[in-house]
């Protein structure tokens, strides 16, 4: 019996130990789709007054509705879309009917339009307030001189452009822009607790499954 009792004991620790992993994923699964379904509300709603001190936690992805004037400035970001290809985004001053000057990214242009002469001038645009998380650890430092960009960094982008540190991500505009606008929605925020959840359950029933089949074998050595 000795024999078997700490392959057993390791089996079911390794197996608890998994399934509380999965447990602990499906909870995250609960909080996500909850904070999902909150910037959902939020991106829907009503548009809002351009806020005069805006806060990233009160009014990210908050709507708005402005006109104004697109800039002829433009800063493009490498990105890729899915069917799609490489291209850029780009990001432009915008200047509202009150004398602000923001960030407006306009959309996705692919790689070989990059350098197309684009509308400018009076629009009415929809979008959202964003402050966009593009950077990870192995993202490159922006070449600020060579006008690449790998990340929409607000603040240096606001000071490359001369705008306040605020940035609209277009919905739709009144006129053509000569871009893609990429609107802000909740499809592409991950959300993969679920097949988390599922692989570690998976790998705690194949944990138990191979404990049985070394117990098995120590008992039939025994027999």
């Amino acid at each position: 019996m000795s024999r078997i009792l700490y392959p057993l004991l390791f089996g079911l620790i390794g197996a608890g130990i998994l399934v509380s992993l999965g447990v602990w994923q499906i909870q995250r699964l609960a909080w996500k789709e909850e904070v999902l379904a909150r910037i959902e509300a939020r991106i829907s709603g009503a548009p809002i007054e351009l806020p005069t001190e805006p806060d990233p936690e009160e009014h990210r992805y908050a709507p708005v509705a402005l006109t104004g004037e697109v800039g002829a400035d433009e800063l493009y970001v490498l990105t890729s879309r899915k069917r799609v290809g490489a291209g850029h985004l780009v990001i432009s001053p915008f200047t509202t009917e009150d004398g602000r000057t923001i960030l407006l990214d306009r959309g996705f242009v692919r790689t070989d339009q990059r350098d197309e002469i684009r509308p400018t001038g009076p629009a009415s645009i929809r979008g959202h307030i964003n402050w966009p998380d593009d950077r990870t650890s192995s993202t490159p430092d922006n070449d600020v001189g060579g006008n690449i960009w790998f990340a929409r960094d607000v603040a240096a982008m606001a000071e490359a452009l001369k705008t306040e540190p605020l940035m609209v991500i277009l919905a739709q505009s009144d006129t053509d822009l000569g871009t893609t606008p990429l609107a802000v929605d909740t499809a592409n925020i991950p959300n993969d607790h679920l097949n988390y959840a599922i692989t570690w359950f998976s790998l705690a029933a194949i944990w138990l499954v191979m404990t049985g089949f070394f117990i098995t074998r120590v008992l039939k050595r025994e027999a």
